[in-house]
């Protein structure tokens, strides 16, 4: 993958489930409400100074949040952090850059 270009969009891993559990709270906080169901579905990556994913959330029937996440270098230490976010998305929403 290119430095700076987002990877196509692919089905979600164990790893992406991780790194958006990780910010569930974050989301929760800045929403002021509470996700029974957190479950992500599909991806893009994009590698800058760390890596950016672009996350598709689904958090109820038919609705779903879109997450940027920015995970440092390995070597900062720090845990991945919600960038932003976009909410009232749907299943056929596709993932772009915000």
């Amino acid at each position: 993958m290119m430095c700076g270009a987002s990877s196509a969009t692919q089905p979600a891993t164990a790893e992406i489930q991780a790194i958006a559990d990780q910010v569930k709270a974050q989301l929760e906080e800045k929403e002021n409400k509470k996700f029974s169901l957190f479950k992500a579905v599909e991806f893009k990556s994009q590698v800058v100074a760390g890596r950016n994913f672009f996350i598709k959330v689904q958090v109820d029937d038919e609705e779903f949040v879109h997450l940027r996440v920015f995970e440092s270098l390995p070597h900062e230490n720090k845990p991945p952090a919600l960038a932003s976010y976009q909410t009232n998305k749907a299943r056929h929403d596709e993932l772009s850059y915000f």
